[in-house]
């Protein structure tokens, strides 16, 4: 006997539907910094309407600092390491472009090119050094290091001495020249915005991920057979680096290299700087700068006292968010979150 398949009896069911797909919201961090990054873009056609060419040097000076303070965030928010010496780095990549171009050299590619050697040579030297302690000592050894370069500088009366060198030629990039503020605006907005990307992704490989639980546990990472002189030490040279290159622009910006580039204070503005805007993101550090560079400028014009009132304005915000400028954010964020998860099951009962 036959019996018709069992198909030709089945009922029909349609393809289930596919789920909708959620669309990323944008958080209060990630629209604060894109609008960030809009004004600042915005900074050059604004001084070009206002006719305020100040504005394009001063916001290139929050540019190359927030790069210099996003480079000692890679070793000091990342990897944990209070580096009080990261200023000799930014001294470096400065007098790399102002000795060479006294020697009439003013291309741009030897001079970063320099920069970027000596950087990585001295930051593997003194790395191997001082990474091998930690706490107080390392603190101590860097500064330390900090303070040789200083005095190396400041003996360097070919070259100014303690009065400094003027910049004789800007460096050349084929037909571009740093000479020009708003060309050094845009380089220095483009090589911000790259570290930014290059520096989210990093965090949340395997790079960054090591670097995170050496600074938790350095100890449970060695024993887990993670060679953690390896990575501290990269880390540590490739912050060397890019604190170089912030000194190659900021040599290019002031036209002018001075020993006190090199000064343990000008490590210690890059730390709060870092502080106050939020450790180990890297936006924060931008954040930061901006703050601190701002608020400094607009002191100056209040009164010759402002350091009075810039110590306690950085304590305020120390206080008010340990997590610095980003943390704030964070918070929005993380509120923000919270409501859409108690509204959401409200929404499913109503269908």
């Amino acid at each position: 006997m036959l019996t018709p398949s069992s198909s030709s009896h089945a009922p029909h069911t349609p393809h289930a539907a596919p789920a909708p797909q959620r669309h990323r919201r944008i958080t209060v961090q990630g629209g604060t910094m894109l609008l960030l990054f809009v004004l600042l873009a915005m900074v050059p056609v604004y001084a070009r309407v206002q006719a305020e060419p100040f504005y394009v040097i001063l916001f290139a000076r929050v540019l190359i600092f927030a790069i210099a303070a996003l480079s000692l965030d890679l070793i000091l928010g990342v990897a944990g390491l209070v580096s009080f010496g990261h200023a000799l780095y930014l001294g470096i990549g400065a007098y790399a472009a102002g000795i060479l171009a006294q020697h009439g050299i003013d291309n741009g590619w030897v001079h970063v090119g320099v920069a970027v050697g000596m950087c990585a040579a001295v930051g593997l030297v003194t790395g191997l050094v001082s990474l091998r302690t930690a706490g107080i000592a390392f603190i101590m050894i860097t500064l330390a290091f900090a303070q040789m370069g200083y005095f190396l500088a400041v003996s360097l009366k070919d070259y100014g001495g303690d009065d400094g060198l003027p910049l004789a030629a800007a460096s050349r990039f084929g037909s571009l020249s740093l000479a020009d503020p708003v060309t050094l605006y845009c380089v220095a907005l483009a090589m911000l915005a790259l570290l930014l990307l290059l520096g989210r992704r990093m965090l949340k490989a395997r790079f960054g991920m090591t670097l995170a639980g050496i600074r938790m546990n350095p100890r449970r990472m060695r024993a887990l057979g993670v060679a953690t002189l390896h990575y501290t030490l990269a880390a540590y040279v490739s912050a060397a680096v890019l604190c170089g290159l912030a000194g190659v622009l900021l040599a290019n910006l002031t036209q002018f290299v001075s020993p006190s580039t090199l000064s343990w204070t000008t490590s210690g503005e890059l730390i709060v700087m870092v502080v106050i805007g939020g450790l180990g993101t890297f936006a924060g550090p931008v954040l930061g700068a901006l703050a601190m560079v701002l608020v400094e400028e607009g002191l100056k014009a209040a009164t010759e006292h402002w350091m009075v009132y810039m110590g306690p304005l950085i304590v305020v915000v120390v206080l008010v968010s340990k997590r610095g400028l980003i943390g704030v954010l964070q918070e929005l964020d993380a509120r923000r979150a919270r409501g859409a998860t108690r509204t959401r099951p409200a929404d499913g009962a109503h269908r």
